[in-house]
């Protein structure tokens, strides 16, 4: 009588780390150029994680995301 559940994967996929690990770097430079006061690298800082965010999802939507065809899928 137990239901089989299907694990949702929570992101662990190359889109979701790909963005990730982009989005990291960013805010980590972001913080550091933030404290000395380097506003145009501020600014960059945040478009870095603006294209890491860009980067997932069109790596999501080119098969790589959760599920993807291009993803080899791991039995449990």
């Amino acid at each position: 009588m137990s239901a089989e559940i299907e694990e949702p994967g929570h992101g662990n996929s190359p889109a979701a780390w790909t963005a990730v690990v982009v989005m990291l770097v960013g805010f980590a430079v972001g913080t550091v150029a933030f404290f000395f006061a380097i506003v145009w690298l501020v600014w960059a800082a945040v478009a870095v994680v603006v294209v890491g965010a860009l980067l997932g999802w069109i790596l999501s939507k080119a098969g790589f995301g959760v599920g993807g065809a291009r993803v080899a899928q791991k039995g449990h």
